[in-house]
């Protein structure tokens, strides 16, 4: 056992030998960037799953351009209500906390498009229809909500394991995301034991209102 998995005990359960017959390079990769997610932050995850993914050698461009382009929308979103939200406290606070994240997955994502052979989608222009705090949330919701269940439905077409395990990474914290706007609307978190899934055809309807 190394020095770091003795002072972080939740990296004792990931596997570092890279020439182990059970694990390819690429999962012992996202292995750790699940570890250090749960040690560091979102923020820590980055980095690894775009070094994962890159590996795996699969496709599925597509898909992550897909993702990319819901999160372009919800990085913009929140950069943008940091200065137009009227928010203070602990609602501030968290705005500052999501810009982050999302900006984060934008860069995982394009980075991972990139060394996998693909083009990045162009980044939108956005027009977010809101003029006070609630407005804000309510746009929040709405967005949140529909990230998560946009994750879901694409993840039955994806075809490689290390792309399916770094989106899951990413929903995980998408879903956290909702539940925290949840609480700031003053409504159940978690409203139901199962998320439905939407297709791609269903998430381009909701969000093609807020392309300018």
């Amino acid at each position: 056992m190394t020095q770091e998995q003795l002072a972080n005990p939740e990296l004792a359960g990931v596997r570092v030998d890279e020439d182990s017959e059970d694990l390819s390079r690429s999962e012992v990769l996202l292995k750790g960037a699940l570890a250090a997610g749960a040690v560091y932050g979102t923020l820590a995850v980055g980095p690894y799953v775009r070094r994962a993914l890159a590996m795996s050698g699969g496709g599925d461009i597509d898909i992550l351009n897909f993702a990319l382009t819901l999160e372009y929308l919800e990085s913009t979103f929140y950069a943008e209500a940091k200065r137009r939200a009227g928010a203070s406290g602990e609602l501030k606070s968290l705005i500052e906390l999501l810009a982050k994240d999302e900006q984060e997955h934008v860069e995982a994502l394009a980075g991972t498009i990139k060394k996998l052979g693909g083009k990045p989608v162009v980044k939108p222009k956005f027009d977010f229809p809101y003029s006070d705090t609630a407005g804000f949330l309510k746009l929040a919701q709405t967005f949140e909500d529909t990230g998560v269940s946009a994750y879901n439905g694409a993840a039955p077409a994806i075809k490689s394991k290390e792309v399916l395990t770094a989106a899951g990474s990413i929903v995980q914290v998408e879903a956290r995301h909702a539940a925290a706007i949840r609480l700031q609307n003053k409504e159940e978190p978690a409203p139901a034991g199962f998320d439905e899934p939407l297709d791609e055809k269903q998430v381009r309807k909701a969000v093609e209102p807020f392309i300018a």
